[in-house]
Formats: structure tokens, sequence, C-alpha cells
């Protein structure tokens, strides 16, 4: 196996290298390290820079997980590719689960992430309009490169969740994906404590776009949606009945939910008629060659 690892950063100087240190002490010699970088300001380029076990730095300017992975994926030469997110610090056995998923003729596999933002369980498949969906984590999972290239890589419309869609067309084309505990990354280097409110907007939109994009416009597309914008709203009323939310607060966010939910919609409705083939990814691997600023290439 070949393994190329793409790793995303944003601003996390310090997590980066302790995702980098782990990388080098875990994984063979030989495994191709691609950090995919930006648009960071906290001198993420000159340390990266500085060391000899990173063979390619992809300075990027969008904030977007998807741009990253593909700006990654672009530079990777392996014959499997992992993604990785540099908060997290890879186990002593990650690279062996994934060694031994590929050898199993598993094309995707996926892990336990620990300290990071909690997820929805991944380990439990999905129905969704007829098709059962399995999910992965973006921050830690791995592609058999003939996979990531049926789907043209992550569709760069979505500001968070791309992997969500991706694992929506990873199912439309039947690949299957594996669940390994031992494939684990956690974080090694606290954070100041704090998280960011959700935004409510970009959630819905993504949701919205990828069920429409996927699936169409049918009946179970917006059952589901409206179910999920449903149970956030009572859970807004909650917070808002224990004083944790404000009426304003909650009347924006219906709003942004609703005008977020139509959009979404439209756009996906529009991509799906864009790209009718399997891939379904109108905004995807091929459709650009600018994402990189800058490359800083040592092999």
């Amino acid at each position: 196996m070949e393994l190329s690892v793409v790793v995303s950063t944003l601003n996390d100087r310090e997590r980066l290298l302790s995702c980098l240190d782990a990388l080098a002490e875990r994984t063979p010699a030989s495994t191709e390290v691609v950090v995919v970088n930006g648009p960071s300001s906290d001198g993420t380029t000159g340390v990266v820079r500085e060391r000899d076990d990173v063979d390619v730095l992809v300075e990027i300017s969008e904030r977007n997980a998807g741009v990253s992975r593909n700006a990654g994926f672009e530079f990777a030469t392996g014959d499997v590719v992992a993604f990785l997110d540099g908060e997290y610090a890879i186990d002593h056995s990650w690279y062996a689960a994934i060694e031994e998923s590929i050898a199993d003729e598993t094309p995707i596999v996926t892990g336990p992430v620990t300290g990071g933002p909690v997820g929805a369980d991944l380990q439990s498949p999905r129905r969704v309009a007829g098709r059962s969906v399995s999910l992965f984590h973006g921050d830690n999972v791995a592609f058999e490169r003939s996979v990531l290239e049926s789907l043209d890589g992550f569709d760069e419309y979505l500001e968070e969740e791309s992997e969500r869609d991706c694992a929506h067309r990873v199912a439309g084309l039947g690949h299957e994906v594996s669940w390994a505990a031992t494939m684990a990354a956690r974080c090694e280097v606290g954070t100041d404590g704090g998280r960011a409110d959700p935004d409510w907007g970009a959630t819905y939109r993504s949701l919205s776009y990828r069920l429409a994009k996927n699936y169409g416009l049918r009946p179970a597309v917006l059952a589901r949606t409206a179910g999920s914008a449903l149970r956030d709203g009572l859970s807004g009323v909650r917070r808002l009945a224990s004083g944790e939310a404000t009426p304003t607060g909650w009347v924006g966010d219906g709003t942004d939910v609703a005008a977020n939910v139509t959009r979404g919609l439209w756009d996906g409705v529009r991509a799906r008629y864009a790209d009718r083939s399997s891939k379904r990814n109108p905004n995807g691997l091929s459709t650009r060659h600018d994402r990189a600023v800058r490359v800083y290439d040592r092999r």
C-alpha cells in the first residue's frame, strides 16, 4: 500500500505540529504527507517548511474543507489517500487499520476522533430515500484513489459537511465503507475552551442541497429536511425557556434556516441537472485547477 495523507490546517499551528509528529512516528517512512494550509496567519507556513517530513505544502485562500481536501488530493500520488484534520494526532494502530481494511478490499475506512466536535453516530448506516448510507469522518478517513477519482473528489459548493454529501454519492455508486475502532485520532494539545455557536443557515443549506442534489425533490427529502428543522427549533425553544437564548436570536435563526433551506433546495436541484452522471458532482475536483495560491514541493 502506498499511502498519501492530506492534512488540512487553518490557524492551528501547535496542534498541527503534534499531528505531524505522530504521523512521522507512527507511519512508515514511505508515507507521503501533503499539508494544505490556509489561509492561516499564525506562522504555519514557516514551521511546516522547516520540517523534512512534509513532502508538499499547498497554500490556499479559501476557508472551505472541500476545497482543502481536493487541493491536497491534486498533489497526492499514493494509491490510497487519507484525509486528516491537523488538530488530530493518530494512534499507533491507525496505519495498520487502513492497511487491513484495504487488504480486505474495502475501499473506504474511517475511525473515531476524540477531543473535537461531537458528531453523529457513524457506525450504523442510515436509510435515506431508500438508500443505505454509511457516514464517515471527513477529518479521519482513507479512500482508494480510484474511488475518489470516480467521485471527482468533494463538492466544493458546500461550506461545511462536504463529507456527508460524499457519503451519499459513495452509497449511490455502491462502494462499501468500513468502521475501524483502531483507526483512531485524537486531540493531544488542549484548546482555550469554548465553542462557536452553530451557523444554522450554512448547516441547513448544506443539508437541503445535498439531499436535493442526490435524490431530487421527493417527499422523503422534504420530510427529512422539515423534521430536522423542527427538532432543532424545539431544542431552541428549550434553550429559550432556560434563558440560554433570546427571542430575537431564536427568531433570527428560524428566518435564516428557512431562507437557506429554500436556497439549498434550489441549488441542489440545479446541481442534480448540471451533473446527471452517477458521481453527482458539478463542483468537483475536475472543474478547476486554481485552488493553490502557492506550492512547496520537495519531492
